[in-house]
């Protein structure tokens, strides 16, 4: 599972991924991490871009900032154009929380848990972590 990092989040994911080194999963689970740049993208793409490149490129969204403000919001573009079939978008739900280790491994548990299950989580849209 490609999974594509916000840009509010890319100074975090060095500490998320070692969490999940640090328990195992990278050893078990296929997990590649890429930010928008690696892929392409600005940093400043509006959310509709964003999701439309995570949809058309199968991978998961992990942000921690996106809002329902604005006709290309993330809120708005999961309404408009989300499917049964769509990738859940997967929220921190606490950006400045990740830096303690006891929630950072709460929401790698909660990745963790998506990517296995993934087809129980295709069409809902937006989960939060932890």
């Amino acid at each position: 599972m490609i999974v594509l990092v916000d840009y509010n989040l890319t100074g975090y994911i060095v500490l998320f991924q070692g969490t999940l080194a640090a328990e195992g999963w990278l050893d078990l689970l296929s997990l590649q991490f890429v930010t928008l740049p690696d892929v392409g993208l600005a940093v400043d793409a509006n959310d509709r871009v964003i999701w439309r490149f995570a949809q058309s490129h199968p991978m998961l969204l992990l942000t921690a900032n996106r809002n329902a403000k604005g006709q290309d919001s993330l809120e708005q573009t999961i309404r408009e154009e989300g499917t049964a079939t769509a990738l859940p978008v997967v929220t921190i739900g606490n950006l400045d929380r990740l830096v303690e280790r006891n929630y950072r491994e709460q929401c790698s548990a909660r990745l963790v848990d998506v990517v296995l299950s993934i087809e129980h989580y295709l069409g809902v849209g937006h989960l939060f972590m932890p």
